[in-house]
């Protein structure tokens, strides 16, 4: 949609791929050496929009280059979803993309920005027994649950678990379960 980028703080790629002839996703876990909330947080590439970007889509497709050495191209890119705020008053743009057949073992990742880089597979996101949602509860009063994805290589939670989640009903409507918005699995506690 127009005026989506212009009010966009933040721009993540997600990044569809295929792995051993797998549709999956490519995610980093963040730096534990970075300053800040999100140090050793598994995520997608991305970060803040510099002044210099002309869009969200340059902000996430530069962050990619800069964590992942990943010189990608404007023609992979889907389009945006639907942003997402983080809680710190920012606004995140999730920019879908496409890489096709690739081997994360082949990327070499900053050691500055990214301790790791790793897929998972849309069908391991569909499988129940890997989805559990969390609740936040503070003070004994619900204000909202988030969904995570368990049995990977790392736990997904947060903002990129809701990213994930959200897609995946986009993508897949009336397929895909939510652990938050379909039948709710067992909590992660």
């Amino acid at each position: 949609r127009p005026g989506r980028a212009q009010t966009a703080s933040a721009g993540v790629l997600v990044p569809l791929c295929s792995v051993a002839e797998e549709a999956s996703l490519l995610l980093t876990l963040r730096s534990s050496k970075l300053t800040g909330r999100h140090q050793g947080d598994v995520s997608f590439p991305g970060g803040k929009r510099d002044p210099s970007d002309p869009d969200i889509i340059h902000t996430a497709l530069r962050e990619t280059h800069e964590e992942l050495g990943l010189e990608l191209s404007r023609d992979c890119v889907w389009g945006t979803l639907r942003p997402y705020p983080d809680g710190s008053g920012m606004t995140v743009v999730p920019v879908l993309a496409h890489l096709g057949a690739i081997n994360p073992k082949d990327i070499t990742p900053n050691p500055k920005e990214v301790d790791d880089v790793f897929v998972i597979s849309l069908r391991h996101c569909f499988c129940e027994r890997n989805q559990r949602y969390t609740s936040f509860r503070p003070r004994g009063i619900h204000t909202y649950t988030l969904p995570v994805y368990l049995n990977a290589k790392y736990k997904v939670w947060g903002l990129t678990a809701v990213m994930i989640d959200g897609l995946l009903c986009f993508l897949f409507p009336g397929t895909y379960r939510s652990p938050v918005h379909g039948k709710q699995p067992k909590s992660n506690r």
